[in-house]
């Protein structure tokens, strides 16, 4: 679907995906000055082809996502650092993980490739790259993620009597917070207090929320939980690097600073973050149409409200008519 990126309004639906349909439309409508798209190489080669003067504007969302799943990456990479739970007894899937790493590793070191690695262990080629890119199995480590549980309303209460008798009685504890509403069993809380989630130094987040602290703009953020992100991004350089080129990158984006980037990007090459240095290539390859999304004020976010209206149409549309009806209504709508 193609819409205006001023009005907004819908101009054309195309019947296919493809660089050579998009490619055709714009050259059968000259004239286009702008256009705006994610980060996919084929619609940049298509308005390469079909309109060769028409300036690139990459998605700041698409951007700023694309930097997430990067800092996620580095986050779950550097998780021996920041993850300062209670000790904890390796898991199968640990042990399992710590196995595999020395098999491939081993395999590796005399010499052997990877896909006679897959074929000799019996594995994906998929799976021994993963292992074969990490020189530590300590890396591939995931920290405990832990769900929702009903003894979360209760944890402050949990935590100040911590503080002031640490030897409090489980049993004193269930009966305290039972006398506020608490429904669940025993065995529910005694699991929790033994997962240190009640201890504010023994409960660190999923690197998911992590990733979602470091990427919310620090006034938003509760002092306390400001506190506690400011001691995990200073376990380690990488992730004190981290914290501050994800804030750099913001006021880039927010103040659409786009002759900034090429600073940053250098300054993030300098350090030892890989995931975002895959991240920089990636800005690298599509770098004109980066810098004009961080500089000009248009942005693909209307046509993913259109989007929503198109998949409630083709619901009702169902096994009933086929492309030309459904173009009709996405235009009219």
């Amino acid at each position: 679907m193609l819409i205006d990126a001023v009005t907004h309004a819908r101009i054309d639906v195309l019947p296919d995906r493809t660089a050579a349909t998009l490619a055709d439309w714009l050259r059968e409508h000259p004239g286009t000055r702008i256009v705006c798209r994610d980060g996919s190489s084929t619609y940049a080669e298509a308005i390469r082809d079909g309109a060769p003067d028409a300036i690139q504007v990459s998605d700041r969302w698409h951007l700023w996502h694309g930097l997430a799943v990067a800092a996620g990456k580095a986050v779950v990479a550097h998780s021996a650092c920041w993850h300062d739970g209670p000790d904890r007894v390796t898991t199968a899937r640990e042990k399992r993980t710590r196995e595999r790493h020395t098999a491939v590793h081993a395999l590796l070191q005399e010499g052997v490739g990877l896909l006679e690695c897959a074929r000799r262990l019996g594995w994906g080629l998929n799976t021994v790259k993963r292992y074969a890119r990490v020189q530590a199995a300590d890396a591939l480590a995931r920290p405990p993620q832990y769900r929702r549980t009903m003894v979360d309303p209760y944890r402050d209460h949990l935590r100040k009597r911590l503080a002031e008798q640490p030897g409090v009685p489980v049993t004193h504890l269930l009966a305290e917070i039972r006398e506020l509403g608490y429904p669940g069993s025993a065995n529910l809380l005694v699991r929790y207090l033994k997962q240190g989630r009640a201890d504010p130094e023994k409960t660190p987040p999923s690197p998911r929320r992590l990733v979602g602290w470091l990427l919310t703009r620090p006034g938003d953020l509760p002092d306390h939980r400001k506190r506690h992100l400011d001691e995990l991004t200073g376990a380690c350089p990488q992730m004190t690097a981290l914290a501050a080129r994800i804030r750099e990158f913001a006021a880039i984006l927010a103040q659409r600073r786009g002759r900034d980037l090429q600073a940053w990007m250098t300054a993030v090459l300098a350090d030892d973050l890989p995931a975002l240095h895959r991240y920089v290539d990636g800005l690298r390859n599509d770098l004109p149409a980066v810098i004009a999304g961080l500089t000009l004020a248009h942005s693909n976010g209307p046509i993913e409200g259109a989007n929503n209206k198109v998949k409630l149409l083709k619901r009702q549309m169902f096994g009933r008519a086929g492309f030309p009806l459904l173009r009709q209504r996405i235009l009219l709508a």
